[in-house]
């Protein structure tokens, strides 16, 4: 039986990151995961709409909830920041029947859906590791990423109940992805650390300096590449790496990538992309 899951891509996945959606669906099809997508799905709110307005971000990212109920699933994201902000908000919904009621309320009359509770939200790297298994993930191997890669988690989805049997302070399943597709993986002390997403309109040279040393924590311990569990992450250290090595004055160019970049290409999907990934590493690491 084919593990299913309700499909939440992300933020930056549905316009400045389509990589993520392009190396996903090939990798559930490998792995025997039915993916349905949620049509219509809004954004998480990256943790910036609840600055501004936290009913309309519970009301919603319970509409998702509601959606993916309805169809009787568990919602699977590649994203961090999403699965941390959708845990975050589930939590406080089952959390507070009178607040659920009331956002009940306001999905009936505008979009006419009720939430229940009956929703868990997974990050793709706890499914990968937690359900599918490390064992079948590595009989999927064709091309061994053997480079020295630090694994990015991000701070948003280490939280307790929703890191399957991983540590929530002190976290190995990515390392241990790693290991099960030929990687070597670093030991860095930032791979949990904030780069600062919610701030970067507002406090772009905070940010930069944040996004910086994080990247030269992994560069310091000798990786090659960074994959990123966090597409908004991802975003913050790779298209903004040379604003941010200007706010330092230090080169901290590395190539960055996605967790389903990094399985896919290990799976033999996507060789053209993989041998471009190989040159950059070549031509812009250390």
């Amino acid at each position: 039986m084919p593990l299913k899951y309700a499909y939440h891509p992300g933020n930056v996945s549905h316009s400045s990151a389509p990589e993520v959606n392009d190396t996903m669906m090939p990798i559930a099809k490998s792995l025997g995961i039915e993916l349905t997508i949620l049509e219509g799905a809004t954004s998480c709110g990256a943790g910036i709409m609840r600055q501004a307005n936290n009913r309309l971000q519970l009301t919603l990212n319970a509409r998702t909830f509601a959606m993916a109920e309805s169809l009787g699933l568990d919602i699977m994201t590649p994203c961090a920041a999403t699965a941390g902000n959708l845990n975050e908000d589930l939590q406080t919904l089952i959390g507070n029947n009178i607040l659920l009621a009331e956002i009940n309320s306001i999905l009936m009359k505008t979009c006419g859906l009720k939430f229940n509770g009956a929703v868990k939200v997974h990050h793709l790297l706890h499914v990968l590791v937690d359900e599918i298994g490390l064992e079948k993930i590595e009989l999927k191997v064709k091309n061994p990423l053997n480079f020295m890669i630090a694994g990015y988690y991000g701070p948003n989805m280490q939280q307790t109940g929703m890191c399957g049997d991983d540590d929530v302070y002190d976290p190995s399943y990515l390392e241990k992805l790693i290991q099960s597709i030929g990687g070597i993986p670093v030991e860095w002390g930032s791979r949990t650390k904030s780069v600062g997403v919610p701030g970067l309109l507002s406090e772009e040279p905070t940010v930069l300096l944040q996004s910086a040393n994080v990247i030269l924590d992994a560069k310091d311990e000798g990786a090659q590449l960074i994959v990123s569990a966090c597409n908004l992450s991802h975003t913050i250290m790779d298209i903004y790496q040379g604003k941010a090595s200007r706010i330092v004055e230090r080169p901290i160019n590395i190539p960055i990538m996605h967790l389903t970049e990094m399985i896919d290409f290990a799976f033999g999907h996507h060789n053209t992309r993989l041998a471009q990934l190989r040159t950059r590493i070549s031509v812009i690491g250390n």
